[in-house]
């Protein structure tokens, strides 16, 4: 299975969002973790159908590890929570196209 690394950004009195470094334009929000988690997976999908449909390629995951070593990315790794959303099975052919 492929996962994504989403960050989700918490500040208080405000809705979690969630967006992904590999993925740019993709971005979700919930008003509770688990709803941004739920959001964050839908998103990802609606992301990639769209790219998909107007034949543009998905960009392969970076490891957190290669993200830590993204200046512009590794500060927010160290602020923000990191989750992990899978990549859609039933887009997963697809893509690999």
């Amino acid at each position: 299975m492929t996962y994504y690394v989403a960050i989700v950004e918490e500040e208080q009195g405000r809705a979690l969002g969630v967006w992904f470094p590999d993925l740019p334009g993709c971005v979700s929000a919930g008003d509770t973790l688990d709803e941004a988690m739920l959001n964050a997976q839908e998103a990802l999908e609606l992301w990639a159908e769209a790219m998909l449909e107007n034949g543009q390629n998905i960009p392969s995951p970076r490891s957190l590890t290669e993200l830590k070593g993204d200046a512009e990315i590794a500060r927010d790794l160290e602020r923000y929570m990191v989750a992990l959303i899978p990549f859609p099975d039933s887009l997963r052919s697809r893509a690999a196209e």
